[in-house]
């Protein structure tokens, strides 16, 4: 990437340590990918063109600009044959779900919100699922903790994970890290994941472009995807 959300924050020591340790090597992707698009939904992107006033937790225009830029990259995949999930991230709203994450963040309230059974909850519809796809609903962060997900990509061969959604610094990132402990090699579309905070963002694109994934321009992931054999 010729300019990257973190080239800002990073001093000419921090780009010593990197070029000492020979950190954020980019990893030659598979032949078997998956798309996991995570929690793209309404509590997490508000109503496209509106103020946010009514989406707490909403990521705002951000979110759009990703919806819009993950388009291609599903199309792609879907006219390759190429397995695609989605994760959508609901709690109970009785309550007893939350854990941790309620003690931090709180457990949701309104129609707005993820709390299950609200429009927050829904995905959003322009970029949803499709018939063939997995659908996941989680209650933690990353996709695989306490999900089918790693047995579904087991049985399906995958061997390189696609990830899109939101947020960068919260559930794409454990998600990011935990595939990269099981080893599958992971790619982020730059523009296709999205955050609340530009710091957050840009700084867990850095560190999952350090250790555990390529984070590259999602036209590149595009034309990866567009070069797959015809079915996969």
């Amino acid at each position: 990437m010729t300019s990257t959300p973190w080239e800002a924050y990073l001093t000419p020591a921090d780009r010593q340590i990197l070029e000492r340790g020979r950190w954020a090597q980019d990893m030659n992707p598979g032949t078997r990918p998956a798309i996991v698009s995570i929690d793209v939904q309404n509590y997490m992107v508000g109503r496209r063109g509106e103020a946010d006033g009514d989406f707490p937790y909403s990521c705002g225009p951000v979110g759009w600009e990703a919806v819009d830029a993950a388009k291609p990259l599903l199309a792609a995949a879907r006219r390759k044959g190429v397995p695609i999930v989605y994760t959508r991230f609901a709690l109970d709203p009785a309550g007893g779900e939350g854990g941790t994450f309620a003690r931090k963040v709180g457990m949701g309230k309104g129609e707005n919100a993820f709390v299950e059974g609200t429009f927050g909850s829904q995905f959003v519809e322009e970029i949803g699922p499709q018939p063939g796809d997995l659908v996941i609903t989680k209650k933690k962060m990353s996709a695989f903790f306490g999900t089918p997900l790693q047995a579904y990509l087991t049985d399906r061969g995958i061997d390189t994970v696609i990830l899109i959604g939101g947020s960068t610094s919260n559930c794409v990132r454990a998600t990011a890290v935990d595939a990269a402990q099981m080893n599958y090699r992971v790619l982020i579309p730059a523009e296709a994941v999205f955050d609340r905070l530009p710091l957050s963002h840009a700084v867990s694109l850095f560190d999952m472009q350090r250790s555990c994934a390529n984070v590259a321009p999602t036209a590149r992931i595009v034309e990866y995807l567009e070069g797959l054999p015809a079915a996969v």
